[in-house]
């Protein structure tokens, strides 16, 4: 088959193109920059220019394939409203062009949607918040809306997707940690955030695109929750910077933009994706990558 891939060259995207084309489909990746466009042809994907606020390019893709699978997200978090909103704009133009059509498109969100009763694991048939509560619910929304208008769309979330360079969300705060000259957590630091492999994930994208189900709900979740405080005395030793704990009310000042993400607690479980899909991550865990982590800029 012929996928449309956004993201494609990004961190999952990569490993992504490369799972599909090994497993005999052919690539059509969205790309803006000339650099990237060399790097995806040579994985063997067609390019396809364009880009997010495109959103001509983006029908245009999706009407060239026989289906889609949206990774691509703006990170900039100065801008997260916004951007999660665009990524409501992205979300309707690619439904739109499969609207009519049994082709699968597989919409990319993230567990922590599904983390609605406090301290509780989330799960892929569980409530979830909206994006008045948190503006990345946009994704969702957008999603099922499309799913009402009948088209095959299905949910992949994420937790933090990590090899020995990047560490989803974990990345940050590295960087904070390096530019504050110590890694601080919130209180006990028993806050846990979700896991997987970026590996792992790819093959779990595969396989939610070729059994594709309307309206699933997919957790490529293969840790349940990393404590923030095991992360922070990890990478802590790695690098050489003492740890400590800070107040709740010292986290502004401390993390900046980052505040409400590392007082988060998002634990989240796969046990319905597993069982549906008959995948089971095998990557290295959070930890172990961690252990193992590159350490450029020194």
């Amino acid at each position: 088959m012929k996928i449309f891939v956004t993201g494609a060259t990004g961190f999952i995207g990569s490993a992504l193109v490369g799972e599909l084309i090994a497993a005999g489909h052919q690539v059509l990746g969205l790309c803006r920059s000339p650099e990237r466009a060399h790097s995806l042809a040579a994985a063997g994907a067609e390019v396809h220019r364009g880009s997010l606020e495109d959103l001509g390019s983006l029908r245009d893709g999706a009407d060239r394939s026989d289906g889609v699978i949206h990774l691509a997200f703006n990170h900039d978090f100065s801008q997260f409203q916004s951007n999660c909103e665009a990524d409501r704009r992205v979300i309707t133009a690619l439904g739109s062009a499969l609207a009519g059509s049994r082709r699968p498109f597989i919409v990319t969100s993230g567990t922590a949607m599904a983390n609605t009763v406090p301290g509780q694991p989330a799960r892929e048939d569980g409530a979830v918040i909206s994006a008045a509560v948190f503006p990345r619910a946009a994704t969702e929304e957008a999603a099922w809306s499309m799913a009402e208008a009948g088209v095959n769309v299905s949910v992949v979330r994420l937790p933090q997707v990590h090899d020995t360079v990047k560490q989803g969300l974990v990345s940050p705060a590295i960087a904070i940690a390096r530019a504050k000259g110590v890694f601080a957590y919130i209180d006990a630091g028993h806050n846990r955030w979700p896991a997987a492999h970026v590996s792992d994930v790819a093959r779990l994208y595969k396989l939610a695109f070729e059994r594709a189900q309307p309206g699933a709900r997919y957790h490529a979740v293969a840790e349940e929750g990393i404590a923030m405080r095991d992360v922070a005395h990890t990478v802590g030793r790695r690098l050489g910077l003492p740890v400590r704990s800070i107040a709740a009310q010292e986290a502004q000042e401390h993390f900046g933009w980052f505040a409400r993400f590392a007082t988060l607690d998002v634990p989240a479980v796969s046990e319905q994706t597993r069982r549906q899909l008959g995948w089971q991550p095998v990557g290295p865990g959070l930890i172990a990558d961690l252990e193992q982590l590159e350490l450029t800029g020194d």
